[in-house]
């Protein structure tokens, strides 16, 4: 990791004008927001990635700092199926362009491909790691072949029984009259 450059107070303009890259390989449960079961965590839940400074064409036409970011990491997720643990390789791949302020960011990132920020002398790259493994994990999270049998009904050899109908309750006081 280069000295100059601080991934939790990082000043995007001189990282892209120096062109320069931070890595890191920290644990999965320093990033509370993805790990909300820490017992499914194995001791090989690592969260890889690398960011490196440049300057990048714009939507606009003009040329912008730049963050390119790439990471990894195996998400423990529970599978939707049989509600069992599913681990979930996540990748991503993306480029953040910055603008002076907030609303030139607001008005590019509605043209733009790229994701489009705020220009910071204090991004924190652990927490856009975090942000963007959590929109690139599956809606849907689940195992392609689920490793027990999945019960698909709610219904069991006692739910016939359970729901048939009840006598009625003056049932007995019919019986007492002579009737049926």
């Amino acid at each position: 990791m280069d000295k100059t450059f601080q991934a939790r107070r990082l000043d995007a303009a001189a990282f892209a004008q120096a062109g320069a890259t931070l890595q890191g390989r920290e644990l999965l449960p320093g990033y509370k927001r993805l790990t909300l079961d820490p017992a499914a965590l194995g001791a090989d839940s690592w969260v890889n990635w690398q960011a490196r400074g440049e300057y990048r064409d714009a939507a606009d036409g003009s040329v912008r700092p730049a963050l390119h970011l790439v990471a990894d990491a195996v998400l423990p997720l529970t599978c939707q199926r049989c509600l069992g643990p599913v681990p979930v390789p996540v990748h991503i791949d993306a480029h953040f362009i910055f603008m002076p302020d907030e609303a030139s960011a607001a008005a590019l990132d509605e043209t733009s491909e790229d994701d489009v920020l705020e220009l910071t002398k204090a991004l924190d790259i652990h927490a856009l790691v975090e942000d963007e493994l959590l929109l690139a994990q599956p809606l849907v999270p689940r195992h392609a072949q689920c490793p027990r049998q999945v019960r698909l009904s709610a219904q069991d050899d006692d739910f016939d029984a359970a729901t048939s109908t009840p006598p009625h309750p003056f049932a007995a006081l019919a019986v007492l009259k002579g009737g049926n």
